[in-house]
C-alpha cells in the first residue's frame, strides 16, 4: 500500500503487514530511498501513520543520507573494475574501452542501453573466469553462471549448484568481484555462513576481508546508477 506523509516534499510510504511484526518499524533504503513502514497484521493503518508521523524528522535525515541516483548517458563518469570511465561517443561500431573512456557507437539516446550491454557482457565474462577458477581451487564443480539486478544479495548458490550474480559487481574493484564469486563457490562445500564455511572462503581468497568491508560499505553505490531500458 502506498501513502504520502505532509511536507516539503512529501515523502512516499510503502505500507507492508508482517505475519511476525510485533510493533512499527521503519526502513529506509540505502539503494534508492524508498520508505518502508511495517506493521502487525492487525494494526490500524492510522496507527502506522501516526508512528511514521512522529519519526518524519529521523526519516528526512536517512533521505538526505542517501545517494541521488545517477542517470546514466553521454558524458556520464561511472565505474568500471573500480576505475572511473566516461562514456563518450566514437567512430566505433561496438563498445569498448580506449583509456579512462567508454566509446560507444553513434546515438546519443541509445548511448545507456549500450553502456549497460558492455557492462553485462564484461560481467559475464569475469564472473564466469573467477566462479571457475574459485571451484576448481575448491575441488567442486558448479551448475552454471546467471546474472540478474539484484537489490538484496550480490550473489547467491542454489542447492543444485547454479550461481547467480548481479552484473553491478563489474563496477567494483576487480578482487571485491572475486570475493563475492569465491563466497559463493564456497557454498558448494558449506551450504551455510558456518566457521566452517568462512574457513573455505579464508582458503579461496585469504584477504577477502578488506573486499568484504569495501562491499559493505561501498556496494550500495553500485545501484544508484541508472540505465534507460531499450
Amino acid at each position: 500500500m502506498q501513502r504520502w506523509l505532509d511536507g516539503d516534499p512529501p515523502v512516499e510510504l510503502i505500507l507492508r503487514r508482517a505475519a511476525r511484526a510485533r510493533r512499527f518499524s521503519l526502513r529506509v533504503s540505502r539503494l534508492d530511498g524508498r520508505v518502508t513502514l511495517s506493521m502487525p497484521e492487525r494494526a490500524r493503518e492510522s496507527e502506522a501513520l501516526a508512528f511514521a508521523r512522529s519519526q518524519v524528522g529521523w526519516i528526512r535525515q536517512a533521505l538526505q543520507r542517501t545517494p541521488l541516483p545517477a542517470v546514466v548517458g553521454v558524458g556520464s563518469v561511472l565505474p568500471f573494475e573500480g576505475r572511473p570511465v566516461t562514456l563518450a561517443v566514437g567512430a566505433v561500431r561496438a563498445p569498448m574501452l580506449a583509456g579512462d573512456q567508454l566509446l560507444l557507437p553513434p546515438g546519443e539516446a541509445r548511448a545507456p542501453v549500450r553502456a549497460e550491454a558492455f557492462l553485462r557482457l564484461r560481467a559475464r565474462v569475469r564472473l564466469q573466469e573467477a566462479s571457475d577458477h574459485f571451484a576448481r581451487l575448491a575441488g567442486r564443480s558448479h551448475g552454471g553462471v546467471t546474472l540478474r539486478d539484484t537489490r538484496s544479495r550480490w550473489g547467491s548458490c542454489s542447492a543444485d549448484g547454479r550461481l547467480m550474480y548481479s552484473w553491478r559487481l563489474i563496477m567494483a574493484p576487480r578482487e571485491v568481484l572475486d570475493y563475492v564469486a569465491a563466497h559463493e563457490v564456497a557454498h558448494l562445500v558449506e551450504m551455510n555462513h558456518s566457521p566452517a564455511f568462512w574457513s573455505v572462503v579464508r582458503r579461496l581468497m585469504p584477504d577477502y576481508e578488506a573486499h568484504r568491508r569495501w562491499l559493505k560499505g561501498s556496494g550500495h553505490d553500485l545501484h544508484r546508477y541508472r540505465f534507460a531500458t531499450p
